[in-house]
């Protein structure tokens, strides 16, 4: 294939947004839109390897192929090897398919002009077919590309009916849809997942891979874009490396999806972000922008450990159902994790419990300008009172439910002497190059996703949300994009 020289949309990164972005755009046939990604790419549908499919497995365990990982540091002498999907639908082609939305609330911090409720709901809308009988009316869709799909009762795993039971049985509301906006009030429920007959339907399975023969649309994988190019302030272009040899691939239309972490860092090592950094490494600055980077946001977790009674033998989904209590989000997986990811060393089966809220804010930054090193990330997890509180109470109900007569023939829960000690993350970074209003100095974007201070760079991918939804990001990284694609002259699905 010969190298493309010319695209009149660029789209960096292959994941969910990313996808769903190069399939919008190259709608219109008149317009040319090349999509680099930095892992592997495919040509079809059917080319889409088993493991990425496979939706009770999660393929990101040592020597993954589809994986790229970084050190991130959590707290304080708590750092952690974080992986993110470095493929063709990005981190959403390798996770458990839990898709529930943000609630109405989560949007109050979004600009209101273009991001209101009431705004983005049709895009939820549009962006999925939900096959459950029971899910219908004004808040579902029955013609979009991504599937929705909930585990029926009679199917559930038996960790999970049990606490469903126990949850309901101490007084939670059970919802029958947790994508209904009424769910934000909190309490128990089925989880929504991108899995249609046990397969991980990914943005690339749903939107991209089916019209990628498209004569205006190029996919090209294992690209790393080292930077954007500028003429001024006006964007040109993008440096990429393939197998070790650079080259510019020019075009005055550039949409940054490169996800969370690498969003940042490619617009720092392009000359966006704040000046005194930028000229430590010798960066020549295009904008000033102190917000590239910093503040961003994320659910930290803490791993509770139970004890089984016995061995269930199971393909069922990581997660079939959550409860939501405060600002905590409690997460029966249905499998230990070394069950669940190839490599891994035997550990405890445990329940997650995710501060939905945290008002911990973090930095990344780069090491180098080299776009093979991972920059440093520091989430600086529960640092105030409020969360340390927060997330001690998640445990303690944890505690108590796993306890309880409808759980304790199924579980023993071991006594732990620190309730914080096994901090990770939920991975659902948001916020490190967000939108907001010219009158905030942190905002990167305006509310049309367009980078400030230059021209023809857009960002689209949870970078841009001004914080991350207090459910998890995967449902409202896909509308995001559809919204964001609507924004760039694309007319919504029906």
């Amino acid at each position: 294939m010969n190298p493309i020289e010319f695209a009149d949309v660029i789209v960096v990164g292959g994941g969910s947004c990313g996808c769903v972005v190069a399939s919008r755009l190259s709608e219109n046939p008149d317009r040319s839109v090349l999509l680099l990604e930095a892992g592997p790419a495919f040509s079809g549908v059917a080319d889409v390897p088993a493991a990425l499919l496979d939706a009770s497995t999660l393929p990101i365990g040592p020597g993954s192929e589809w994986v790229g990982t970084y050190a991130a540091e959590l707290a304080p002498g708590v750092s952690r090897a974080i992986a993110r999907g470095r493929v063709l639908g990005g981190s959403g082609a390798v996770n458990g398919g839990y898709f529930i939305r943000a609630t109405p609330g989560d949007f109050d911090a979004w600009p209101q002009s273009v991001w209101s409720f009431d705004q983005v709901l049709p895009f939820y809308i549009g962006s999925e077919t939900d096959v459950d009988a029971g899910a219908i009316g004004r808040w579902h869709g029955s013609r979009g590309p991504m599937p929705v799909s909930r585990t029926p009762e009679q199917d559930r795993h038996p960790l999970t009916a049990s606490f469903v039971q126990a949850a309901t049985n101490a007084g939670f509301r059970f919802h029958e849809d947790m994508n209904a906006p009424d769910a934000a009030v909190g309490g128990v429920g089925v989880v929504p997942s991108n899995i249609r007959n046990g397969i991980r339907v990914s943005a690339a399975l749903a939107y991209l891979l089916p019209v990628i023969g498209r004569k205006n649309l190029r996919v090209q994988g294992n690209t790393t874009v080292a930077s954007l190019m500028f003429k001024g302030n006006r964007v040109i272009g993008v440096e990429i490396v393939v197998d070790g040899v650079r080259t510019v691939v020019e075009s005055d239309t550039v949409v940054v999806s490169a996800g969370a972490v690498h969003t940042p860092a490619l617009l720092l090592r392009s000359g966006i972000g704040p000046s005194e950094g930028s000229a430590a490494l010798g960066i020549s600055v295009i904008a000033d922008s102190p917000g590239v980077g910093y503040g961003f946001s994320d659910h930290p977790e803490v791993a509770v450990p139970v004890v089984t009674m016995k061995e269930f033998s199971t393909v069922s989904p990581v997660l079939e159902a959550v409860l939501h209590a405060g600002d905590v989000e409690i997460r029966p997986y249905t499998r230990r994790f070394d069950q669940l990811i190839s490599g891994l060393p035997r550990g405890p089966h445990v329940f997650g419990v995710g501060l939905m809220r945290s008002t911990a804010r973090g930095s990344i930054a780069l090491r180098s300008t080299d776009p093979f090193e991972a920059p440093d990330v520091r989430y600086r997890y529960l640092e105030s009172e409020g969360d340390r509180r927060a997330m001690r109470g998640g445990v303690e109900l944890a505690r108590d439910l796993l306890a309880s007569p409808s759980m304790a023939c199924s579980v023993e829960v071991p006594s732990i002497d620190d309730p914080l000690a096994a901090l990770g993350t939920s991975l659902h970074l948001s916020g490190s190059a967000r939108m907001g209003p010219e009158s905030d100095p942190g905002a990167v974007l305006d509310e049309h996703c367009r980078v400030r201070g230059v021209d023809g760079v857009f960002v689209v991918d949870t970078s841009a949300f001004p914080v991350v939804p207090s459910r998890g990001p995967h449902a409202t990284a896909i509308m995001f994009a559809e919204r964001a694609a609507s924004l760039m002259g694309v007319e919504p699905a029906e």
